[in-house]
């Protein structure tokens, strides 16, 4: 006799955020737009490399290739395996960091040396630094010993934090030190570290940051950015041009490839300043949409956070969603005279294959965790497999004989 099959709740399907992935994948697309339509006009500087207008063009392509294998790879995480890796993952990334010195391996380039040599390009350790760091900070602030109201417990990260900086400073790169302490600073403060902690090490840091910025080249972009109209053709030149194509552009733009500024007139306009050339090409339309989108994924991400029950997977997202959009906000300050010049490219959307590979392994890790089916206690998930076997038992015709 045939026992009557009881009724059996179907697990419930967990899938990515369709709605995160969509809005990279735009950014990457309009980033690829706007890299070959700076980069398409041969000027005498590239006309005297011998470079063709798509080899800026094809290396972004190669790169984004890569990204996309990275993101992959970086889904299939476990949070919990990616948890246990955290301390040698940023141990990897101080060695690679401190690898740029070294003959051979270190390259040079504008003064500074930030990078390795990699065949066929080239890679920037501090951009997996700060990777590395929101993952090491989630862990640490998801440990049952750590406590917000403990000084000790404040001090343990600015520690590792300041390793890092000084060899950042040592490049010179001190975008980056400057974004990693706003990374630190902004984790901690979400895991509900007390102000006067926080508010104390910002006061005794002044002297630190005064003595830095009065360093020649520093102190020059500090006064051109408050009066770049003064020495227009000198230190104030970046700025001026940026402000010039951005306010060509008006309301629509001049057209999709018709600026004037790549024109050899705005430095760094595939990199850095790639948000002037939108707003040249395509107005305020064009860079308000581009701004839209991000905002919209900072949205998503901090949705993600929100919904996450595991601590360490909460401060996880939210460390990651801060490191690609606290990187957009400054380099839209940056290209609008908000505050001094800073190399920091705009994610998704500036040429450089380090921060590309890095965000997009960032946006991987939150498509993970939008799943959410790894934040389960451990019995909730032998439940739910239990229901899954016995659901395709039943569907397969395997009925329960008495």
């Amino acid at each position: 006799m045939q026992m009557r099959e009881h009724a059996i709740k179907a697990p419930v399907v967990r899938t990515y955020d369709r709605g995160l992935l969509a809005v990279m994948l735009l950014l990457i697309a309009f980033g690829s737009l706007m890299i070959y339509s700076s980069t398409s006009v041969i000027t005498p500087v590239l006309a005297r490399r011998n470079i063709s207008e798509f080899y800026y063009f094809k290396r972004h392509i190669f790169t984004m290739a890569i990204g996309f294998l990275v993101l992959f790879f970086s889904y299939r995480i476990n949070p919990a395996m990616l948890k246990k890796a955290a301390v040698p993952l940023l141990i990897f990334s101080f060695v690679l960091l401190l690898m740029v010195f070294l003959p051979y391996i270190g390259v040079t380039a504008g003064g500074a040396r930030r990078w390795i040599r990699l065949w066929p390009t080239t890679f920037q350790p501090s951009e997996l630094v700060k990777l590395s760091m929101v993952i090491f900070l989630a862990r640490y602030l998801s440990m049952p010993d750590y406590n917000p109201e403990s000084f000790t417990s404040f001090v343990r990260p600015l520690l590792v934090m300041a390793a890092f900086q000084v060899v950042f400073l040592k490049q010179p790169d001190f975008g980056s030190t400057m974004s990693l302490a706003f990374l630190t600073f902004a984790m901690l403060f979400i895991s509900g570290m007390r102000m006067r902690y926080i508010a104390s090490v910002l006061v005794l840091l002044i002297p630190v940051v005064y003595k830095l910025v009065m360093e020649p080249y520093r102190l020059r972009r500090i006064t051109s950015f408050l009066d770049p109209w003064k020495d227009s053709l000198g230190s104030g030149f970046q700025l001026v041009q940026s402000f010039i194509s951005l306010g060509s552009g008006g309301i629509t733009g001049l057209g999709l490839g018709e600026s004037k500024q790549k024109l050899a007139f705005l430095p760094a306009s595939h990199t850095d300043f790639i948000f002037c050339l939108v707003g040249e090409e395509l107005g305020l339309v064009g860079a308000t949409v581009l701004i839209a989108l991000f905002v919209f994924l900072f949205i998503r991400g901090i949705s993600i956070s929100n919904r996450s029950r595991d601590k360490f997977v909460c401060y996880l997202s939210y460390g990651l969603t801060l490191m690609v959009s606290l990187q957009a906000l400054i380099n839209f300050a940056v290209v609008t005279g908000l505050v001094p010049t800073k190399g920091l490219p705009l994610p998704f959307l500036s040429y450089g294959g380090s921060a590309l590979l890095a965000n997009m392994a960032a946006i991987g890790l939150l498509l993970r965790i939008s799943r959410g089916d790894e934040e389960l206690p451990e019995h909730e998930n032998r439940a739910a497999n239990v229901r899954r076997v016995a659901r395709r038992n039943i569907y397969g015709g395997k009925g329960v004989q008495a």
